[in-house]
């Protein structure tokens, strides 16, 4: 009798586990959220309050979403949030930083 082997439904890039992560997720789309946000205000020399500080958020709960991470498809959007967070991050430091004009 031939054996066949049959594709893992998980061995994709974006498949879960099958089973519910509702606090990996969260953490997942805030981050990405985040990473968005900061990005994009980050281009704004005027905007360094929000970028620098949705950066700073974002790459914390980035962060703990990757230590608590469990499936592939959270890593990898993890990451990108992660990604988008710093950069927007650093170009808000350098525009003025978290309390630049505010305070002092």
């Amino acid at each position: 009798m031939a054996q066949v082997f049959h594709r893992h439904p998980s061995s994709s890039l974006f498949a879960t586990d099958g089973k519910p992560h509702p606090l990996q997720d969260t953490l997942m789309a805030v981050t990405l959220v985040l990473g968005l946000l900061a990005f994009i205000t980050a281009q704004f020399e005027n905007l360094h309050l929000i970028s620098s500080w949705a950066g700073l958020v974002g790459i914390v709960t980035g962060a703990y979403g990757q230590y608590i991470s469990e499936t592939t498809r959270e890593r990898t959007l993890l990451i990108i949030g992660l990604g988008a967070s710093a950069i927007g991050f650093g170009l808000g430091m350098a525009h003025g930083g978290l309390f630049g004009g505010v305070l002092g």
